[in-house]
């Protein structure tokens, strides 16, 4: 039986897409995760959020890629992660220094540092994706993004 429920609708929409998409995980599986395995995630959880910020208003596909570019790059992302640094918790934090300690830098464009906060910030976006997605949807809310941002 269907229910012309609005509301209804939207719950179900909202329990499928938790079910497909944003499966939390048990603390014992999460402390299975290698750091790296978590920066992966991360990467793309990311990249995703990046995406869809610039959504809006429509533009040509080119300009959606370069905004997208400028925002992914580790330099970006480290700079990201100072915004939220205020904001994390203490276990937040520790996350933080895992995600760096297996960061292993191979990229000669890259300061290795810049490199490793980069890793740390999708080291911690991995694991609040499958951990506490409210928690990551309130710190992404934080940053900073340049609503005009371009590479050139």
């Amino acid at each position: 039986m269907q229910s012309n429920d609005p509301l209804a609708t939207d719950l179900d929409k909202g329990a499928i897409a938790q079910a497909l998409f944003c499966q939390t995980l048990s603390s014992t599986q999460l402390q299975q995760m290698s750091p790296g395995a978590l920066a992966y995630l991360g990467d793309a959880v990311y990249e995703l959020y990046i995406r869809r910020y610039y959504l809006i208003p429509p533009k040509r596909i080119q300009l959606y890629h370069h905004q997208v570019v400028s925002q992914v790059r580790a330099e970006t992302q480290a700079h990201h992660l100072d915004q939220l640094i205020p904001f994390l918790t203490p276990t937040e934090l520790d996350l933080l220094k895992r995600g760096r300690n297996a960061a292993s830098s191979r990229h000669k464009r890259i300061d290795p540092d810049t490199y490793q906060r980069a890793t740390s910030l999708e080291t911690l976006i991995g694991y609040l994706y499958l951990s506490d997605l409210p928690r990551l949807m309130e710190l992404l809310s934080y940053l900073q993004i340049d609503s005009t941002a371009v590479v050139n």
